[in-house]
């Protein structure tokens, strides 16, 4: 299950971070909209996504200092 979790926040952090580097550029060049939607919010989304990579680090570190 470890290895599942860790899995996924490195998954979800990657994807986190291309998502706003691209609406961060998108934003830079000018536009305001990136596939039908405004750029902040799915800067917000990629924001989201490395957070939630981040709480699954968190919580293999907090298991792995409960087991010692």
């Amino acid at each position: 299950m470890d290895k599942l979790i860790d899995a996924s926040g490195n998954a979800a952090a990657a994807v986190g971070i291309v998502i706003c580097l691209v609406t961060g550029v998108v934003r830079l060049a000018g536009g305001y909209y990136l596939f039908g939607y405004e750029s902040i919010t799915l800067f917000t989304g990629g924001i989201a996504l490395m957070v939630m990579g981040c709480l699954a680090k968190l919580h293999l570190l907090t298991n792995l200092r409960k087991a010692t």
